[in-house]
């Protein structure tokens, strides 16, 4: 038989599978995989509620956050406020940081998930196509000896009928053909299990798709809200902000509500693993008539010391085939040179015989242990290998973008708050500090206009006489000439008669 691939339990199966498990009455309840069983559901379902004493802790801290925040003055903290708006500012960009690494992790996981369950599907067909090869040569031998016994054999006697010894010998040939199709007639045992590999693996690639892009969907929603919380944060933009927290809260939820599916699973799953061949064997001994000790247990051990459950009917077979080989040489030896006409038949016979006999081979070594066991083998280690530590990474994605929207939350309040009081600290300054930015910004163009004293028609000679008058005097030198009515630095003679004149024709004021 030789020696087939072994499975080996990983060390992450081992330690989930050391984990307590109580129903809901707190009574120990045992790790052996029984889905069907009440306390077993019962204690999975008390390890998924861990991740809802987890959220109803997390909402608890955000109440108790957002109430410090809305009630009490932040002016009443000791820390200086420079330092409270650097700690609020590198909270939030640390927990979207760790989002994002949980995120990484959660990519990768997804991917090992899908490659371990498309690993056990692969196998599954593999087993359907080898079972169903085996079915159709079944068929196809058992057609060919009922066509030879009912024709062939049938006209073969008719010919042979003047002598009883040759008639006899074809009876016996008939008698053991039937028996030869019986025995494979009850090979097939697949049949009795209720359904087919290809069933379940058909369902299970179903349930697959929609599991990966569900969590294709969350990882994608955690990873742009964690980059619009980035922007939000560096732009500076209060609406966005508002908005990331609201989706942060309800990411927060499903973070949570993930990682107790996947904590349920990943116990259930090491469960499974620590002992395949156990659940295999009960659920086939539970729902069909089958014993596992003679078939079952032949291909899951696959093992020299294990017999092979066909062994003796197709030792019977063997020799009824060898047994119908010499009688049919017999009768070709001594009724042929007798019955010419009966060669035909007889070849027809010999020919089915020889088919019979290369389809028995070919059945023989499809009924090996060595085929089905490797996809038995191969499923496994696609289950418990790839799939156990895609879900641990999902576990721990869930978990760290779990924590990291609970810090969002409680933290990104205060960065729109701080964004508030920088608007509000501008405000409340005088509007003659330079260095607001009130008072770096020029006045409007209608405000230059309403504050500019009105021109005045004055003669040059009041202008000259003021000039002259307060001409040294350090009180008007720093005065602007805007408000001592102060005229050109010089002028002309014939300048000052000509202003002097128009000033005469137009005594209205001019703009």
């Amino acid at each position: 038989m030789g020696s087939p691939q072994e499975y080996q339990a990983s060390w992450w199966v081992y330690l989930l599978h050391q984990v307590p498990r109580t129903n809901f009455q707190f009574e120990a309840v045992e790790s052996s995989f029984a889905p069907q069983d009440r306390e077993y559901q019962q204690a999975l379902l008390l390890l998924a509620s861990v991740a809802g004493l987890c959220l109803a802790i997390s909402l608890g801290l955000i109440c108790v956050h957002l109430i410090r925040f809305c009630c009490c003055d932040p002016e009443d903290e000791d820390e200086p406020k420079p330092q409270r708006v650097c700690c609020v500012t590198w909270s939030c960009v640390a927990a979207i940081v760790i989002c994002c690494a949980g995120i990484g992790l959660g990519f990768y996981g997804n991917s090992e998930t899908n490659d371990g369950v498309g690993q056990v599907t692969a196998a599954l067909l593999d087993a359907n196509l080898t079972l169903q090869s085996a079915d159709a040569l079944v068929r196809r031998t058992l057609g060919l000896l009922s066509g030879a016994v009912g024709g062939d054999l049938t006209r073969l006697e008719e010919e042979l009928v003047p002598r009883t010894e040759f008639v006899a010998v074809v009876r016996n040939t008939r008698r053991q053909a039937e028996a030869v199709a019986q025995i494979l007639a009850g090979l097939p045992f697949w049949g009795a299990l209720g359904g087919s590999p290809s069933q379940l693996a058909l369902g299970l690639a179903y349930l697959e798709d929609y599991r990966w892009l569900a969590y294709i969907l969350l990882l994608l929603l955690d990873l742009a809200i964690g980059l619009f919380t980035l922007l939000g944060l560096a732009k500076q933009i209060k609406w966005l902000l508002v908005v990331m927290t609201v989706m942060s809260f309800f990411v927060l939820i499903l973070s949570w509500g993930s990682l107790g599916l996947e904590m349920a699973a990943a116990v259930g799953l090491s469960d499974f693993c620590s002992d395949p061949d156990g659940f295999v064997l009960n659920l086939t001994q539970a729902k069909t008539d089958l014993n596992p000790a003679e078939i079952l247990q032949y291909y899951l051990a696959c093992r020299l010391d294990v017999p092979n459950p066909f062994q003796q009917r197709l030792t019977m077979s063997q020799r009824a085939l060898s047994s119908i080989h010499s009688q049919l040489h017999g009768l070709e030896r001594e009724a042929i040179p007798q019955f010419p006409a009966a060669e035909r038949n007889l070849v027809s016979v010999q020919g089915t015989l020889n088919t019979t006999e290369s389809n028995f081979h070919q059945l023989v070594a499809l009924l090996n242990c060595r085929g089905l066991h490797k996809d038995y083998v191969d499923a496994l280690k696609g289950l418990c290998y790839d799939g156990m530590e895609g879900l641990l990474f999902l576990l721990l994605f869930s978990l760290l973008s779990a924590l990291a929207f609970t810090t969002a939350v409680c933290s990104l309040p205060r960065a729109w708050e701080r964004f508030q009081s920088r608007d509000a600290a501008y405000e409340d300054t005088e509007d003659d500090d330079p260095f607001t930015p009130q008072a770096r910004s020029p006045p409007p163009r209608s405000s230059l206009r309403l504050s500019a004293p009105p021109i005045s028609n004055a003669p040059v000679s009041q202008y000259m006489n003021q000039s002259g008058l307060f001409s040294g005097s350090p009180r008007y030198d720093s005065v602007p000439l805007l408000d001592r009515h102060s005229p050109p630095p010089s002028y002309s003679p014939s300048m000052q008669a000509s202003y002097v004149g128009a000033s005469q024709e137009e005594p209205g004021p001019r703009y």
